[in-house]
């Protein structure tokens, strides 16, 4: 960050100083030099931290962590809007099969199967964290993020509620990746 007369200064902002104006790309063109001449100083930037979790860093530099249990309830409710954001779109077809008996495709009912599945994993999930540390790493990971599968041909593991491939992972002790193309795993080759 850099700091003027104690006030930042953004790298891409135009600022006046002692009567002279400066084009927005004057600190990132200027030199050590040219900045410490006006009064110019970098100092680190402050640490970041993941507001929706934490109230910011004690004096000790410590994280100070939101109410575990009311970020348990907010986020098991937002998990649930989400889950009910994804089924709004086709609920339209559930009515009209109740309605006057147009069948609803059986890849649309396996889809919001899988959209409640993944809901209710998610919730149970969010549930069993302890801490605001641990809800917050499942918060932000993959797991937690996708709500689809990563290729097509995947499918959906109703008790475990994790997507598989249609051929299990090699047990060689070997990287792979999946190849939706080929239907198979591909060995990743390391250049030594």
């Amino acid at each position: 960050m850099f700091l003027l007369n104690g006030k930042p200064l953004s790298p891409d902002s135009a600022f006046t100083h002692n009567n002279i104006q400066y084009p927005a790309n004057w600190i990132r063109l200027s030199t050590l030099e040219q900045k410490e001449a006006i009064g110019i100083t970098e100092v680190p930037d402050a640490p970041t931290y993941d507001q929706r979790f934490y109230w910011g860093y004690d004096a000790d530099g410590n994280l100070i962590p939101k109410d575990h249990p009311q970020l348990v309830t907010q986020w098991t409710e937002q998990t649930r809007v989400t889950a009910g954001t994804l089924l709004a779109p086709t609920d339209w077809m559930i009515v009209r099969e109740v309605d006057n008996l147009t069948p609803v495709s059986n890849d649309i009912k396996t889809s919001r199967q899988n959209i409640r599945i993944l809901c209710g994993n998610k919730v149970t999930n969010i549930g069993i964290t302890t801490t605001t540390g641990e809800l917050a790493t499942y918060i932000v990971s993959p797991q937690y993020s996708s709500w689809t599968a990563p290729y097509a041909s995947w499918t959906l593991n109703q008790e475990t509620a994790e997507w598989e491939a249609p051929v299990p992972y090699p047990t060689d002790g070997e990287s792979y990746t999946w190849n939706e193309e080929e239907g198979e795993w591909t060995l990743v080759i390391t250049e030594e």
